[in-house]
């Protein structure tokens, strides 16, 4: 096992200016399939609403784990109806403020507040009691990787922790997926507005690593993400603890699917320059290539499911539909 390199000296480039038109073609146009553009090789390592309704998430699994797969993956007509709401809310901004609700920002220009809530079930490690030094990484991995320094492509978001909230409550531990409890721990901690990540660590149920709620059009309590306590820098959950847990779920709230949203056909992941994948890949397969359109596997992306120590990028792709659902959700 490897160590995160020192990023501290790697520039990063601004975002490219969009237009408006581009950005509204991105949000209603089918999938493109396109080839990513070669980046710099990196030797070092580094992985829904209130009661009555379903907690709509995506997660993300262990390979060989209970649950070794995503358990709300999104069906082409759930992306489709979430894709069209979307595009409304752009329409109504554009309305409202003209080209200018879509201007293209500096990258890091919008400090996102984290509130973070870890879940004990006692007060010993092994109980959930991982200490402030995992989490002040976590969110420096998440600078990082958002500002594009581990390789990928500059975002317009920057994270600033807000505050650590120490819950110990036996009946919230572990975190179950989807559940009552998990209902209930998030209706009782989460503050803050839509503009606000509430960041719940803990034991998670049936092995899995992470969820993380999409924006939509009205924020709620079950807004939020999930994320395995020992997923954070330093913890223990081998392959997966170099922080880029928290990056996947956190490119979810921001309104990423996986790479591989859709296969090889339909509108995939509604990001044109992340090549098309039939399945998630596990660990960090080499030359893989699942589907017959340019590209091969962006394996190395932030919203696939392979070891923490292969994945380091988003696309501009992606970096400028985070930043159009954050004008449209969250802004």
């Amino acid at each position: 096992m490897g160590l995160r390199p020192n990023l501290l000296s790697r520039r990063s480039a601004g975002i490219a200016s969009t237009s408006l038109a581009l950005l509204l073609g991105a949000v209603t146009a089918g999938y493109v399939p396109a080839h990513a553009a070669p980046l710099a090789n990196h030797a070092a390592e580094h992985a829904a609403s209130e009661e009555c309704e379903p907690v709509h998430a995506n997660a993300k699994a262990r390979p060989g784990s209970i649950t070794d797969h995503d358990p709300n993956h999104l069906t082409e007509a759930e992306v489709a109806a979430r894709e069209s709401e979307l595009a409304e809310l752009m329409e109504m901004q554009v309305r409202r403020e003209g080209a200018a609700a879509f201007a293209p920002v500096a990258p890091a220009s919008i400090a996102i507040p984290v509130v973070v809530h870890v879940i004990q079930e006692n007060s010993t490690r092994a109980g959930g009691n991982i200490p402030d030094s995992m989490i002040h990484s976590q969110i420096d991995v998440l600078n990082e990787s958002f500002a594009g320094a581990t390789g990928g492509a500059p975002t317009a978001f920057g994270f600033t922790l807000q505050s650590i909230n120490r819950v110990t409550n036996p009946s919230w531990y572990p975190i179950n997926y989807g559940s009552s409890s998990e209902r209930s721990m998030k209706r009782s901690l989460r503050t803050g507005g839509p503009e606000t990540l509430n960041l719940y660590l803990g034991d998670l149920s049936s092995g899995l690593l992470g969820w993380a709620t999409f924006p939509k059009r009205s924020i709620n309590k079950m807004d939020g993400v999930v994320v395995l306590n020992e997923s954070l820098p330093g913890g223990t959950a081998t392959n997966y603890n170099l922080g880029d847990t928290g990056t996947h779920e956190v490119g979810h709230w921001l309104n990423l699917y996986h790479t591989f949203q859709g296969g090889c056909s339909g509108s995939g992941d509604g990001v044109s320059d992340t090549p098309a994948e039939a399945s998630p890949a596990y660990q960090c397969p080499t030359g893989r290539d699942t589907c017959s359109s340019a590209g091969v596997d962006p394996i190395h992306n932030f919203m696939d499911y392979t070891y923490d120590s292969c994945m380091y990028e988003f696309t501009p792709g992606q970096a400028s539909r985070m930043l159009t659902a954050w004008n449209a959700y969250r802004a």
